[in-house]
């Protein structure tokens, strides 16, 4: 819905769209959404919503939130009238929407928290506004949902961001930041951003990350990852994308570990200028 605005129209129904693929016509309900995911076997099912643009008008942003509770009720009541097709259970994540009004936010994660699901989930944000503001909508929403329960950030983010989320109450992530910045030659280390495709390392031989517990990162060179990515070779794509997705792995990994000592304050605000630093 987010990624066809320009092919869809939202009514109180559903969400009609074109195919960016052949122009067929399509139409979503929250109860097709939930019934989709059923049928895929998702382990997590994520409501149907609508995710707001950055940045947004307050009362297009208002309508919009209450669509996407309304729909979430719809959602509800279909999933609790299924079953699992494949014998194992499902989970279904509401979302708080909202854009990045206070109060707004604050309606919105009230309402989730009231549909009392085992895990909830955060929308809207990483749209394009400012860090910031992501960070003060992140706070203010994990104050209200329960800090018993999951919290779910969605399309989140770069190394820093993920950290300092965490810091605010979030437990998870997704993004297709590393996978797609690694087929653009973007690295992340423990010591910063390599841009692969820069002539700086043009001649280094020395391993992509000698420090990383992905093997490819290991064995192969700077030099030879940046030849694939320039030759556009498909191999330089998959170094890339192991090597990001072991980083990321690893990150969060720290992040457990730290927590459980009790010094992951310390070590995060110590760590984020060094992830944001260009090698």
């Amino acid at each position: 819905m987010y990624s066809l605005s320009h092919k869809r129209k939202i009514t109180e129904e559903g969400v009609k769209f074109s195919s960016h693929i052949d122009g067929s016509a399509h139409f979503f309900t929250p109860e097709f959404a939930i019934d989709i995911q059923r049928q895929i076997g998702a382990d997590i099912i994520m409501a149907f919503d609508e995710c707001t643009p950055y940045p947004c008008d307050y009362r297009y942003a208002k309508t919009s939130m209450e669509l996407t509770h309304r729909w979430l009720a719809r959602c509800c009541e279909r999933f609790d009238q299924t079953e699992g097709l494949y014998g194992y259970g499902q989970t279904l994540f509401p979302i708080v929407q909202g854009s990045t009004y206070r109060d707004l936010r604050k309606i919105s994660a009230e309402t989730i928290a009231s549909f009392d699901r085992p895990a909830n989930a955060i929308g809207g944000l990483s749209v394009g506004e400012p860090a910031g503001e992501m960070y003060e909508m992140t706070d203010l929403v994990c104050q209200i949902l329960p800090a018993d329960k999951p919290r779910y950030l969605m399309g989140v983010g770069t190394p820093a961001n993920i950290l300092e989320c965490i810091a605010l109450g979030i437990d998870m992530f997704d993004c297709v930041l590393p996978t797609r910045n690694a087929r653009h030659g973007l690295l992340y280390t423990p010591n910063g951003i390599i841009n692969i495709k820069n002539l700086k390392w043009k001649t280094d031989f020395s391993a992509v990350d000698e420090t990383s517990p992905c093997t490819s990162s290991r064995f192969y060179s700077k030099a030879y990852l940046r030849h694939l990515i320039h030759s556009q070779e498909i191999l330089g794509a998959q170094i890339a994308t192991l090597h990001n997705l072991s980083f990321f792995l690893w990150l969060v990994g720290e992040a457990r570990k730290k927590i459980a000592e009790g010094a992951f304050l310390e070590w995060k605000n110590q760590i984020v200028p060094v992830l944001e630093q260009r090698l």
